[in-house]
Order: structure tokens, then sequence, then C-alpha cells
């Protein structure tokens, strides 16, 4: 490194994040869960609540331009509900790269294994299945605002 040159980190930033439940979930207590998490974790939450239709997040979703979509589902129909949902939030060039995330009771069979990936392949970012680590949740968050060190003065 030069004499003009220095290392500087940017600190984490803050993200704006979208918490759903699906058009058929009416289940709520995941969704203040996630939201509280979120928050504790530094980011500003917009929570839309349950039984949301697919356009009025598509719509929500465009407006505020977020960071990140977290979607929820408790009552098993998330995989069904998240394909189509997903499918409209990619639709929209604004959310075309806006990490997208799914978890919660995504089936009410009890685990189909290529749920996951026929999921990711639909246009979600990660998926986490009931019973995931909360962890693995908190470490992909941290992996969307972790801090960076550039050259400054380069």
């Amino acid at each position: 490194m030069g004499s003009d040159q220095s290392l500087c980190v940017v600190r984490e930033r803050s993200l704006a994040v979208v918490v759903s439940g699906l058009p058929s979930d009416a289940h709520t207590w995941s969704l203040v869960y996630l939201q509280l998490v979120l928050e504790e974790l530094g980011h500003d939450v917009t929570n839309m609540g349950a039984c949301v239709p697919g356009q009025e997040l598509v719509a929500r979703c465009r407006a505020m331009r977020p960071g990140l979509i977290v979607l929820s589902s408790v009552n098993g129909h998330g995989f069904r509900d998240g394909l189509r949902v997903v499918a409209s939030l990619r639709e929209s060039p604004e959310l075309i790269a806006t990490p997208v995330v799914i978890g919660g009771q995504l089936d009410t069979v009890g685990g189909d294994p290529t749920m996951a990936s026929r999921l990711l392949a639909a246009g979600f970012d990660r998926v986490f299945s009931e019973g995931a680590a909360l962890s693995e949740f908190r470490s992909f968050v941290a992996g969307l605002t972790a801090p960076a060190a550039r050259l400054v003065g380069a």
C-alpha cells in the first residue's frame, strides 16, 4: 500500500426488509418473531402481515425497493404459495436482484427432498426449512450486510 492509500472498513449497513405471510397463511406470530430478530440486528422492517395477496406484496416491494424480502409459512402451503409469489416478484424488473427467502413449514406431507431445490430454481435465494437453526438465517442476513474493506485514496 502506498503512502496515499489506507484501508477503510465500511460498517455494516442497515437493510430495509419486508416480512410477509403468504396468501393462504393466516398465522402472524412467526412474522412478529422474524420482525423482532431483524430489528435486533439493526434493520428497518415492514411487516405486511398475514394473508398478503401476491400482487399487493409486489406493489409494496416495487415502491419500497427493499434490500431483502422474507416470506414465512406456518400452514404447510408455503411451497405452493411460494412458487407463485416468487414468480410474481421476479417478473418485476425492479425486484429481479432483490434477495428473497422463504422459510417455515413449507408442505403438509413432511419432506419432499426436491422442494428446496425447486424453490431455489424458481427464484428464491435461500430456503429455510422448518427446524432450520435461526443462526442460519442470521448468517444469511449478515452476509448481505457484511463490512467491505476497500482502498481509499487509490
